[in-house]
């Protein structure tokens, strides 16, 4: 092969190693999300490594042990969703750096009413692959808004045939 043969080929296992770790990437994202809203601890554990960092602000500290405040806050919520919006990642070699945009539905009872707080920011990441895949280093939520509404869902009662959500694997 010549010269410039090896360059394309330089450039193109260079491309496919970053589109390689922005899936690996964008996998642990999800992981961190569906592990939450389904209160699944080992999928949400699966999106760090085992010694990450998170501050959230209402907890700092490790990973883990932010995965243990965040399910037992979750659990305490009759239902959440969380969406992820934009995500931009910078790479630099088997470390990345990235702002994820998101928005938070948390649905919870309060002296027999239902309520419903929403919440929108940002994480800002940084990620390592250190042999075992990229996950998630340090993650510092950042929060732009929130609100808290009296739930209005009565289409919900109406529709006797919806196929409601259940938390856990299969929900």
């Amino acid at each position: 092969m010549n010269e410039s043969g090896l360059q394309q080929l330089d450039s193109l296992r260079a491309e496919l190693a970053d589109l390689t770790a922005r899936r690996d990437i964008q996998q642990a994202l999800n992981d961190y999300m569906r592990g939450q809203d389904r209160l699944l601890p080992e999928l949400q554990r699966q999106a760090f490594h085992e010694d990450g960092w998170v501050d959230c602000g209402l907890f700092a500290g490790r990973a883990w042990e932010f995965v243990d405040f965040a399910q037992g806050f979750l659990a305490q919520c009759d239902a959440s969703q969380h969406l992820i919006g934009q995500v931009d990642i910078t790479l630099d070699g088997k470390r990345a750096q990235g702002e994820v945009y998101f928005i938070a539905h948390h649905r919870t009872t309060q002296n027999g009413e239902k309520f419903d707080l929403f919440v929108a920011g940002r994480y800002h990441d940084e990620y390592e692959d250190r042999g075992h895949g990229w996950k998630i280093a340090r993650r510092k939520e950042i929060v732009d808004w929130a609100r808290t509404d009296p739930a209005a869902d009565s289409f919900l009662r109406e529709q006797t045939s919806l196929h409601l959500a259940r938390r856990g694997a299969v929900g």
